[in-house]
């Protein structure tokens, strides 16, 4: 199923979180479509911040807000009168989460509490996709993806909050939401790369880091695997649900978004990938160095089971994880030759909305 972007022209969607990583690249994505875009966040979460170098403010109703804060969310809901709503703002880190465990079951569970409270009270929502994490599950390190139907029980703070995110999304469909005719759809998105992620204590900003400093890339957990991911891979299958539920409801559901089976690889092997193509950019070799030195618990092992949502919508993921590193290469390298990385996204987005079918 190709995802038809013209069905978002001229749509209200209103996004949380819009100032992060992921909710940059949607919202350039939808304001590339025509959409009618708001963005309820906190200041832009990093230095530098994508939503700063795209100037996306320029373009969008930003709103700069706190989840936590049910009054002023509100407020924007009853201004903005929003059709569509994507929920991104969270805490999204593990070991910050260990670090600031309320803020972070405040922001991610209350958070959510008060977004659904809003779109109870609203007459114009009809479509809505909550991002919650595939750390959900309660992980038992084994090798084959989890379905949608596994036990939610996130082990730190972080997945946790997501966990509880998912319940009370569920209650809230169950007790309002349905009856009220709006569709509400929960995704569970393996890790994310690509260009403008800068934020710490993630893999592919501390190559970036190191590699921009001439230094070895230090790597905490090696051999530990993720169902790594290009950011417009669960931002198209995010829109596509939207879509879709928003003209039946029937297709409202809990759906995983991840890279093919054979896709999760060992943080090293992602790295391995990131040091080739970087050096071949720059003519400078570039090192990574194993430094495991414990900390907080992290899943070792980590895959996700899509055939729900391919079987629903006739998905599949556009770009294997050599193609995520290669454009997150590109696109990193341009910025930091001062290229102009605004047309460098446009060209991304493009290139992905125009490779074949979903």
């Amino acid at each position: 199923m190709k995802t038809d972007y013209s069905f978002y022209k001229g749509k209200r969607v209103l996004i949380t979180g819009h100032t992060g990583f992921k909710g940059s690249w949607m919202s350039k994505l939808l304001l590339m479509q025509g959409a009618e875009v708001t963005g309820y966040a906190l200041e832009p979460p990093a230095e530098p911040a994508l939503f700063d170098i795209l100037q996306l403010d320029k373009d969008m109703d930003s709103v700069t807000g706190d989840v936590r804060d049910l009054a002023s969310l509100k407020e924007c809901f009853d201004r903005v009168k929003p059709e569509i709503v994507i929920h991104m703002a969270a805490q999204p880190i593990v070991r910050e989460s260990y670090k600031n465990p309320v803020y972070t079951y405040e922001t991610n569970v209350m958070g959510t509490v008060n977004l659904l409270e809003c779109i109870r009270l609203s007459d114009d929502v009809r479509s809505v996709v909550n991002v919650t994490t595939d750390k959900v599950y309660l992980n038992r390190e084994w090798e084959w993806g989890y379905r949608e139907n596994e036990q939610l029980d996130g082990y730190d703070p972080y997945s946790n909050s997501k966990s509880c995110s998912e319940l009370v999304t569920g209650s809230y469909i169950r007790s309002f939401l349905k009856d009220k005719g709006i569709a509400v759809s929960t995704m569970r998105a393996g890790n994310v790369i690509g260009g403008g992620d800068y934020a710490a204590d993630r893999i592919i900003p501390d190559c970036v880091r190191a590699a921009c400093k001439g230094e070895s890339i230090i790597v905490r957990n090696p051999y530990s695997v993720r169902p790594y991911q290009h950011v417009l891979e669960p931002v198209n299958a995010y829109l596509m649900v939207a879509m879709k539920q928003y003209e039946d409801a029937a297709y409202a559901g809990n759906y995983n978004v991840g890279p093919d089976e054979d896709g999760a690889v060992s943080t090293g092997n992602l790295v391995d990938e990131f040091t080739k193509l970087w050096t071949e950019r720059s003519g400078r070799e570039l090192k990574w160095i194993n430094k495991n030195e414990g900390g907080p618990h992290e899943a070792g092992y980590l895959r996700l089971d899509c055939s729900k949502l391919k079987a629903t919508f006739g998905w599949k993921p556009k770009w294997d994880i050599n193609n995520a590193v290669g454009k997150s290469v590109e696109w990193y390298y341009a910025f930091d030759e001062g290229a102009d990385v605004i047309k460098l996204t446009e060209k991304q987005i493009s290139e992905y909305i125009d490779m074949g079918t979903e």
